[in-house]
């Protein structure tokens, strides 16, 4: 793999820790200036409404230069974004700060998805994706537990500075390894648009919403569902994260690795298990060490259907792929917002903490309905394409001889 993926891997590193860090940071966030949790919390949800918007503002914005220049550019507005968090002297600039980082995430992930496939062989994109994908997933492993506990002992806002180093870092890696790309010829904004009049486009943007919803809704609620119905401390419900992580990593690998081989089987089988282990976790949730290995199965499964629809989205948009792959990466945070929404029905109308899992279950089996449904129409169009191919006569002279 070319050295410049760990380029895009460093920056993705960066990205997701900034996303997630805060999860862990709420409490002395919200002590420091005064303000409730609750109120802390539009810090998530802020940021997750930016990338949902940021993804086709900035990519639509940087059509008119590279896309090294472009990444470039993003990187540089991630780090003043977590600049402006570490030293916001009242909530509303901390607010501000991170939907300032948040626009970056979306336009960043989509035009660096194709930026790594366009450095591989054809038959190695997806993992060049998933590549990129792991600096993602690595920071659930590392960067959010290291960022929470510098938090934590030495004060939030250094954790944010730590962020923009970095950012720094990985702009620097993008400067000096990703090797310029001249912009496609005659690809213009309406191209890009154009995608979107896709069916399959919309089908596989749509599988990302309700597969990594289902992981999501889940997730989100790992917490309460530990403390009160597994019986964890609330301090073990870090490490119980970083097995999380650690699924991710491996089944971001396992997916980039399988979906340059079988794109669609993998994603027939990442999604069916994914939402009869979902379905499951309301039965594993009361047992301990059952519940910590459901929570590393969910992860990878759950991760090993990005690389995947990343590159379906890629495939299907072929020509003019940036602004559809940045909006695909909207989706997965569309995904994490409807689906904590919906698990948060589930629990206040009494349901209980395992309720989310079923939601869960329900949106990933979804999902493969929709896979198997792209499937199908892709069969069916290049059938009537090869019967259409078939009826054209073969030209002939006047001479009457064929050619």
């Amino acid at each position: 793999m070319p050295l410049a993926l760990l380029a895009l891997a460093i920056g993705a590193f960066g990205i997701g820790t900034t996303e997630f860090v805060i999860m862990g940071l709420l409490p002395e966030v919200a002590a420091d200036f005064q303000v409730s949790i609750p109120t802390a919390g539009f810090l998530v949800t802020g940021y997750a409404l930016g990338v949902v918007l940021g993804a086709p503002l900035m990519t639509v914005l940087g059509t008119r230069v590279s896309r090294k220049r472009m990444l470039m550019l993003l990187m540089g507005l991630f780090i003043v974004g977590n600049v402006v968090s570490a030293v916001a002297p009242v909530f509303g600039v901390m607010l501000a700060g991170r939907v300032i980082a948040s626009l970056a995430h979306g336009a960043f992930f989509g035009i660096g998805s194709v930026v790594a496939a366009d450095l591989v062989a054809p038959q190695k994109k997806a993992g060049a994706i998933a590549m990129m994908f792991t600096g993602l997933t690595v920071a659930n492993v590392v960067g959010v537990p290291l960022g929470t506990y510098i938090g934590q002992s030495v004060g939030w806002r250094t954790t944010f500075f730590v962020v923009a180093a970095l950012g720094a870092v990985g702009l620097l890696g993008v400067a000096r390894l990703v090797p310029e790309q001249p912009k496609a010829e005659g690809v213009r904004l309406r191209h890009e648009l154009a995608a979107f009049r896709n069916v399959q486009v919309l089908l596989a943007m749509a599988m990302t919403v309700l597969g990594f919803g289902g992981v999501f809704a889940a997730i989100t609620y790992i917490t309460p569902m530990m403390t009160e119905i597994a019986g964890y401390s609330a301090s073990s419900v870090t490490w119980l994260l970083v097995l999380f992580g650690l699924g991710m990593v491996g089944g971001n690998l396992l997916g980039g690795k399988f979906a340059d081989r079988h794109l669609m089987p993998m994603l027939y089988v990442s999604l069916g298990a994914l939402s009869v282990i979902l379905a499951v976790f309301t039965l594993t949730a009361h047992n301990k060490i059952a519940a910590a290995v459901t929570i590393v199965l969910i992860g990878g499964l759950g991760f090993a259907t990005v690389p995947p629809l990343q590159k379906r989205v890629l495939d299907q948009a072929a020509g003019a792929p940036t602004l559809a792959s940045a909006v695909n990466i909207g989706a997965f945070n569309l995904g994490n917002a409807l689906s904590a929404w919906l698990g948060g029905l589930v629990i206040a109308a009494g349901l209980g903490y395992t309720a989310p899992n079923w939601v869960g279950a329900a949106l990933a089996a979804s999902a493969l309905v929709l896979a198997v449904l792209s499937s199908a129409l892709e069969r069916r169009t290049v059938t009537r394409s090869r019967l259409v191919a078939g009826r054209i006569p073969e030209p002939v002279e006047a001479s009457g001889v064929r050619h």
